[in-house]
């Protein structure tokens, strides 16, 4: 019989099982409480002995080992290669804020929707990561760097919306008041753009920041470098964006890395601020991305950011180029976990 995996258990199903174990209801809360500070065994020290044997033998603790970690000499980001309790990879990076610590999470081990430009989808995916994988890599930084995380994008390996029952549950599992308590204003969920996904998204009232890889202004260049526009055009995706926002009230954020010679020119702005216009009703933002290279790939980043930024501020549309944070440790996603199952 496999045991139960208490970290993507709420407080309220561990309670029901102690108090089916014949112990006090308010050992839930305690030992919640050591479970969400990285601690089990003999570390939770209010927890008699004999309570720690039985919760060995019914339940399993998940925690993300740190493999690698690297530190930013240039603005103190880190990047780790967390093991799995089955062996595999995954990567988080955390990120110092003057409004607050972010931390970057994964959602899968590797990823299939076949983007170009990442690193994450050269090795496809292997698996789908559980809610208390996800709840992991925020409770394993925390315990490393000894400070609170209080933002997260689920932006790392991974597509969320690919592993989305897994998804709402860690969103619904970190932004509880007995829980980690960050707040789902404080979370942006990436996608490359399962539009059924993103309908199913709206119904779940769950007040996140939604961010759409969007990439290309349209169809042909999307085409091109992301596979998942063969199954959704452009114009389904956004259509279903406008939806999500006319039921949610949420501000979409649309993620668009600039790529050398495929989607940086002047008179691409031009067309993608034409495309937003014509199918989003709502407020949106542009956050242009500096392509970090892999070689794979042999796509070069765009030396064109700023004149693309103006033209798209220039016809009303909000944009802003990311600040690249730990440039010298390949903080982008997928690099290190490739290079990790290389050496091995």
């Amino acid at each position: 019989m496999s045991k139960l995996d208490i970290l993507s258990m709420t407080q309220g199903e561990i309670e029901n099982i102690i108090i089916e174990m014949g112990e006090p209801k308010f050992r839930a809360k305690q030992i919640y409480g050591w479970i969400l500070k990285g601690m089990w065994g003999s570390e939770m020290r209010n927890i008699p002995a004999s309570l720690q044997k039985k919760l060995d033998d019914v339940f399993e603790f998940r925690l993300p080992r740190v493999e690698i970690k690297l530190v930013s000499k240039i603005d103190g980001t880190i990047k780790y290669l967390f093991e799995l309790i089955d062996g595999e990879c995954i990567e988080a990076v955390f990120m110092r804020y003057e409004h607050g610590n972010t931390l970057c999470i994964s959602s899968q081990v590797g990823c299939r929707m076949g983007c170009k430009f990442c690193a994450s989808t050269l090795l496809g995916r292997v698996r789908d990561l559980l809610p208390s994988e996800m709840l992991g890599q925020i409770i394993s930084a925390e315990k490393d760097t000894g400070e609170r995380v209080s933002n997260v994008v689920m932006m790392g390996i991974g597509e969320p919306l690919d592993n989305y029952d897994n998804t709402v549950k860690f969103l619904r599992l970190v932004s509880q008041d007995d829980g980690l308590n960050i707040g789902l204003r404080h979370i942006s969920v990436s996608t490359c753009g399962l539009v059924d996904r993103i309908n199913d998204l709206a119904n779940e009232q769950l007040p996140i920041t939604l961010s759409i890889s969007l990439h290309a202004y349209d169809n042909e260049v999307r085409s091109s470098i992301m596979p998942i526009n063969n199954k959704y055009s452009i114009e389904q995706l956004l259509s279903a964006c406008n939806s999500y926002f006319d039921k949610t009230g949420r501000r979409i954020s649309f993620e668009y890395t600039l790529i050398a010679g495929k989607n940086d020119t002047a008179e691409g702005a031009a067309a993608l601020a034409r495309l937003l216009k014509k199918y989003i009703k709502g407020p949106c933002h542009v956050n242009l991305i500096p392509l970090n290279e892999v070689k794979e790939t042999k796509l070069e980043a765009s030396k064109n950011a700023t004149i693309f930024k103006n033209k798209l501020i220039s016809l009303g549309i909000n944009a802003t180029v990311r600040r690249k944070l730990g440039s010298d440790i390949n903080a982008s996603c997928g690099q290190l976990r490739r290079q990790s199952r290389e050496n091995k």
